[in-house]
């Protein structure tokens, strides 16, 4: 059974996750905090030992409901071909989506923490290098069963595809403009037709 206290804390996470996200660490006060949430100083510094504790914990909610997501869409098929297919499907909308949550984490917090938070920053570079493992993973998958060339480095895909995908959030949420992402999802299907697909 979930206690008061953890619900406490997840309440906490919810309400302030969009909030660190959008504004940025150094930019999110105690008084944004506790004005969000309806709680005290003290029932914030209850549940998390500091504003770095909460913000790292924030991250990680977001972060954790990003790759949940993604990961779900991926179930849709077994086929490592498709579902590289599936994650330009999947960012072909995430600017909508990702407004809900303050914009994009990786992105956001990246950018915010690299100059001022060392320990965030860390946390970022880690989610980083999950999904760019993950994608990894997904081509020497294909790969193995014959469906994606042996020609084809999966590190290096991995590395190539993320530096898109992220270019092309960074381009649509700059330009408020969700072309940069369908479009270039389109340039991604087009190499993986290309370049990938046996």
């Amino acid at each position: 059974m979930t206690t008061k206290a953890e619900l406490t804390s997840q309440y906490i996470l919810e309400t302030v996750a969009p909030i660190f996200n959008k504004n940025g660490y150094a930019a999110t006060s105690l008084s944004d905090i506790t004005k969000a949430t309806g709680l005290t100083k003290g029932a914030i510094y209850g549940n998390f030992k500091n504003k770095e504790e909460l913000a790292i914990a924030a991250f990680k909610y977001t972060i954790k409901n990003l790759l949940k997501r993604i990961s779900d869409h991926l179930e849709l098929s077994d086929s490592p071909i498709q579902k590289l297919f599936l994650i330009t499907d999947f960012y072909r909308n995430y600017y909508d989506y990702s407004k809900q949550l303050g914009g994009c984490p990786v992105i956001n917090v990246g950018v915010d923490a690299n100059n001022q938070n060392s320990l965030l920053l860390s946390k970022v570079r880690n989610v980083i290098e999950r999904i760019q493992a993950e994608v990894a993973n997904i081509i020497q998958n294909g790969i193995d069963a014959g469906e994606i060339s042996k020609d084809i480095n999966p590190t290096h895909f991995a590395k190539r595809l993320d530096t898109m995908i992220q270019g092309a959030i960074f381009m649509a949420y700059t330009m408020d403009d969700e072309f940069y992402l369908k479009d270039t999802m389109i340039q991604i299907d087009e190499i993986i037709h290309n370049e990938l697909k046996i």
